[in-house]
């Protein structure tokens, strides 16, 4: 006998494929495992069209508890996997609480499909309930301004053009969001005639290799003729890394990275000079000041964070610019030269010009790994604070411990604020590929990297609070064999903790690591550092170990380096599940933020 929802089912399965149906089976054809959102209303059947995705293998839906952090997960996956990232959210409020997500995969370059429902458009102008359409809040007009692509759908037949523009606008430079707006009653209708989602795929995944040659043939001139060029990675030269340590090693150069392209390299390779920009290395900065002949920057935008608060040492006629992006590359003028293109295809020619013959470039010897750590700590402003044994614990033992004692293939997210300054300059986890390995293909299995893939994500130019917790969760379902570490703030998690009840119902290994120090420490310490008032930073105390408890979540408080010692760290990210770990940090303790007071005209 059926149940009147299972009669419902089949005889809703055994029907014409809808609009929802159709968005779904592309998302399916491209390989999108997963749709983060918070079901409404006016998207009921796109989650239809998910539970029925989901009976056949198809794409799922993950419910978040705030769209906000569907948002942040959406970004996360995007960016661990190289796919577009998919979030949804019901009309009106749901929409709007997507923006700030929305607004920070815009100013980070994250490739997203951003969908939101609309009352039915007969409907419109009448005071439906969480209209959101022109005659109401008028949500498509708000995601306009951070969006690659923006657009209501009204009729069902416009929906194949418009979805493939914004799939297509999502993955061509420079990457973003793209936005969809859809009333409930399209959503139902079906079109006269169905694409193949198939050929609509092929057509999205063709890879793009074109370059500039002309550019690059100079590029190469300069390199012969360079004595001392140093190489700055970005975080768009994920793919072009096994080329990129070929060039550093071919051209005797140096290299230093930008924050978020720190992930993409051996921190304690010999020829790494450390971290140029928001919460980096004074050997970094050393390096520019030195006078290079040439510098070449590759994948990054020049955001504040990332070019040391505009800074003089860099953007000045000694820099190449490389990137795939115009609007980037016309954020340098001053460059000597701009080279547009792929940054794995310019590489490639880079090394066939250098190199003409095609012998292999002799790779640096495997340095010991306590001489490799001897050398980073070198680089690091207070390396005694890594070996202190006082309480509270000093947030630069924490990341330091986490490096050393999490498994060699753990995925590391830092959250906006003081969290992202003591990862950037501090984290240094031992490099699972070594620098032999470095210079060649990428191994495959645990350690296959794709253009998102990193070791460390931290978020540039919009960076909202709490997006790390959210962002863990899409990089642990968009890599289900790499354990995540977040690392957050108290504030932070006060604002989008709840998300951890999402890696607890899907049984994701990601261990939440809270520095909980009773207060917004970038603003404290910012007011300090400026001389302001002394305002608006303190926070309540709160065991946040009780609360993830509470939620059948393990949870430890840390108040000193011996119950950070003696954590088994390989058998809490083993778990199916989270971890939370509220750590008594010293509050006192001054984190690397000189570029942000430098660029506040506070430093």
């Amino acid at each position: 006998m059926l149940y009147p929802a299972d009669a419902f089912r089949q005889a809703r399965e055994s029907r014409e494929p809808d609009c929802a149906d159709l968005i779904i089976e592309s998302l399916e054809a491209l390989g999108i495992e997963y749709v983060f959102g918070v079901p409404g209303g006016a998207i009921e059947p796109l989650y239809n069209a998910l539970a029925r995705s989901g009976r056949r293998g198809g794409p799922q839906a993950v419910v978040a508890r705030n769209e906000s952090g569907a948002a942040y997960m959406a970004d996360g996956y995007a960016r661990e996997t190289g796919k577009i990232g998919v979030c949804i959210a019901t009309s009106g409020p749901g929409a709007t609480n997507l923006i700030t997500g929305v607004a920070c995969a815009f100013d980070n370059s994250v490739p997203m499909l951003v969908i939101t429902g609309q009352p039915p458009i007969h409907s419109f102008g009448k005071g439906a309930l969480q209209e959101s359409s022109c005659t109401g809040v008028n949500t498509v007009g708000m995601f306009r301004h951070c969006t690659r692509y923006n657009s209501l759908v009204s009729h069902a037949d416009q929906l194949p053009t418009k979805l493939f523009n914004a799939l297509m606008q999502a993955q061509r430079a420079p990457m973003g969001p793209s936005h969809l707006s859809l009333p409930v009653d399209i959503l139902r209708q079906t079109m006269a005639m169905q694409p193949d989602a198939a050929t609509f795929a092929d057509l999205l995944n063709r890879p793009s290799a074109m370059i500039d040659v002309a550019a690059t043939e100079s590029l190469s001139r300069l390199l012969k003729a360079a004595e001392r060029p140093v190489w700055l990675i970005g975080d768009g030269c994920g793919e072009a890394i096994p080329a990129l340590m070929q060039l550093v090693q071919l051209t005797d150069g140096h290299f230093i990275t930008t924050p978020d392209g720190k992930g993409f390299v051996n921190p304690r390779h010999p020829r790494f000079a450390g971290v140029f920009g928001f919460g980096g290395h004074s050997t970094a900065r050393e390096l520019l000041a030195s006078r290079p002949d040439l510098v070449i920057a590759l994948g990054t935008g020049f955001g504040e964070f990332n070019s040391g608060g505009w800074s003089a040492q860099l953007l000045n006629s000694r820099l190449v610019h490389v990137d795939t992006c115009d609007d980037k590359l016309m954020r340098s003028q001053t460059a000597r030269l701009h080279v547009r293109g792929n940054i794995r295809s310019v590489c490639e020619q880079l090394l066939s010009l250098l190199a003409p013959s095609g012998e292999a470039v002799n790779v640096l010897p495997f340095q010991h790994p306590q001489v490799a750590k001897l050398a980073y700590e070198s680089m690091v402003d207070k390396p005694e604070a890594l070996r202190d044994t006082g309480s509270p614990v000093k947030p630069q033992r924490l990341i330091g411990t986490l490096g050393e004692r999490c498994p060699p293939h753990t995925r590391f997210v830092a959250d906006a604020g003081n969290s992202a300054a003591w990862s950037v300059h501090y984290l240094a986890p031992h490099d699972r590929r070594g620098a032999a390995r470095a210079a060649t293909s990428p191994p495959a299995g645990r350690d296959q990297r794709t253009s998102r893939s990193s070791w460390l994500r931290v978020t540039m130019d919009f960076a909202p609070m709490g997006w790390a917790i959210g962002s863990a969760i899409g990089i642990a379902l968009g890599n289900p064999r790499c354990p995540v570490v977040c690392l957050t703030g108290d504030g932070s998690y006060l604002m989008n903790g709840q998300e951890i009840t999402v890696a607890a119902e899907l049984g994701l290994p990601v261990l939440y690591v809270v520095l909980n120090d009773g207060a917004l420490g970038m603003v404290k310490h910012g007011q300090r550092l400026a001389g302001a008032e002394p305002i608006g930073f303190q926070l309540p105390t709160v065991d946040y170990a009780a609360i993830a408890a509470a939620m059948g979540i393990p949870g430890h408080v840390i108040r000193s380096p011996q119950d950070l010692d003696a954590l088994d760290f390989n058998a809490i990210l083993s778990r199916k599940g989270p971890t939370l770990l509220d750590v008594r940090i010293d509050g006192e303790e001054v984190p690397p933020i000189n570029v942000r007071m430098k660029t506040l005209g506070t430093a």
